[in-house]
């Protein structure tokens, strides 16, 4: 089984390690855990899969040749799920040959490195990975649609009118626009949004959402929540 780490506090980013390789995987944690990051690793592909929806990882570390199910079929099933079709995935290999990293990008990987490799090298690269899949989430102004959210003055807008939130609505709209058009669970929500979630109900984000809705749809204009049957909410122009 994998070490299970406790999904990252607001701020810090999920990494999600998948290396057979004990002494490579603790160098690995080692490393990004000094950066910040809240580290999960496991040794087995089956194992990655489970934890890809327990975790939700920010960033896939990966090793091409696994227990179980190999690295690139992890890959493969990734690019492939509804949940983590744009997930950053690094991958880690021993081999050099263009086929092979030519395969491996033509599965979904983001990048390679290969072994042996410098740590700090591999924190950069992951770094970069991150940079380029979340361009907004350090963003002062975000938005989607006619919607526009000043973070630093704490202000949102939508067709330029301005729209009045709750406290809790805000941080929901705001994690929206980080993402957008990305589907997330009611426990999903529940962990990322609410800073303090043991004695919540799911069905208090529910409550929430509508309310959410009803500001935006006070202002006029299309309906952006777009409710996932079983699967969750997202932000989307598709929403109506």
């Amino acid at each position: 089984m994998g070490e299970r780490a406790n999904v990252g506090a607001n701020g810090t980013k999920r990494l999600l390690v998948v290396e057979d390789d004990r002494p490579i995987a603790e160098l690995i944690k080692h490393h990004f855990s000094k950066e910040g990051f809240t580290v999960t690793s496991t040794p087995s592909g089956e194992e990655a899969l489970i934890l890809v929806d327990e975790v939700r990882p920010d960033l896939v570390i990966l090793d091409w040749m696994i227990e179980g199910i190999s690295g690139i079929e992890v890959c493969r099933r990734l690019r492939r799920s509804r949940a983590t079709p744009s997930i950053p995935i690094l991958m880690l290999t021993a081999r050099g040959e263009e086929e092979d990293r030519v395969r491996g990008l033509e599965t979904g990987a983001d990048d390679f490195v290969t072994k042996p490799f410098s740590p700090k090298e591999l924190v950069a690269r992951a770094k970069a990975l991150l940079r380029r899949a979340s361009p907004n989430l350090m963003a002062d102004r975000l938005a989607y649609a006619d919607l526009e959210m000043d973070v630093s003055a704490h202000r949102v807008r939508r067709g330029g009118n301005p729209v009045s939130l709750g406290p809790t609505e805000y941080r929901l709209l705001r994690h929206f626009l980080q993402n957008p058009e990305k589907v997330f669970s009611r426990q999903q929500l529940l962990e990322l949004v609410w800073p303090h979630n043991e004695d919540i109900e799911l069905r208090t984000v529910d409550v929430h959402i509508r309310r959410l809705r009803q500001a935006l749809d006070n202002i006029g204009g299309q309906d952006l929540i777009r409710t996932v049957r079983s699967e969750g909410y997202s932000l989307d122009v598709e929403a109506a």
